[in-house]
C-alpha cells in the first residue's frame, strides 16, 4: 500500500509540473495503475480482515517518499522531469525487489500471494517503462 500511494503522489506532482510529453503519459499511467492497484489491495484487505503492519520495508519506503516529495517540490523545469523520470527507474527497481524478494515470498494467505505475483508483471512493465522514457529523455536533453 504504501509503494503504491507514493508513486501516486510522485504521478500527481509530475502531472501539475511536468511539461514534456513523454514524462506527462508515464506520470499518468502511474496514477492510473498504482490507484487501481491501491483499490485492489483495499478490498482485498477488508474481504481477508487485515491491516498493514510496519515493517522495515514499509518505514524505508516512507521515509524515503518524504524526502523524494520534497524534492520533487522545490524543483523546476527539465531538472524536475529528470528527477522525477530518475527516481522512477529507481524507485520501481527497490519496489520490484521488495516485491519479488520480501512481499511474495513471505506472504502467507494464498490469496495475497496470488495478488502479489499478479501484480507483479504490471510493476515490472513500469519499471521497463521508466528506463524507456529515461533513455529518450537523457538523449533529448544529454549533460542534463
Amino acid at each position: 500500500m504504501t509503494a503504491n500511494q507514493l508513486d501516486i503522489d510522485y504521478g500527481k506532482i509530475a502531472l501539475a509540473k511536468a511539461k514534456d510529453k513523454s514524462v506527462r503519459e508515464f506520470a499518468q499511467r502511474m496514477v492510473t495503475d498504482h490507484s487501481a492497484v491501491q483499490m485492489s489491495v483495499i478490498e482485498l484487505a477488508a474481504k481477508l480482515g487485515v491491516t498493514a503492519e510496519d515493517s522495515p520495508t514499509r518505514s524505508g519506503l516512507a521515509s524515503g517518499g518524504v524526502d523524494v516529495k520534497a524534492k520533487l517540490n522545490s524543483l523546476h523545469g527539465k531538472a524536475f522531469e529528470k528527477f522525477y523520470i530518475d527516481n522512477e527507474v529507481s524507485y520501481h527497481q527497490a519496489v520490484n525487489d521488495a516485491v519479488g524478494q520480501v512481499l511474495i515470498p513471505s506472504a502467507q494467505n494464498a490469496e495475497l500471494k496470488s495478488a502479489l505475483q499478479g501484480a507483479q508483471p504490471l510493476f515490472l512493465k513500469h519499471g521497463e517503462h521508466a528506463r524507456m522514457v529515461q533513455a529518450s529523455f537523457n538523449a533529448a536533453y544529454p549533460g542534463l
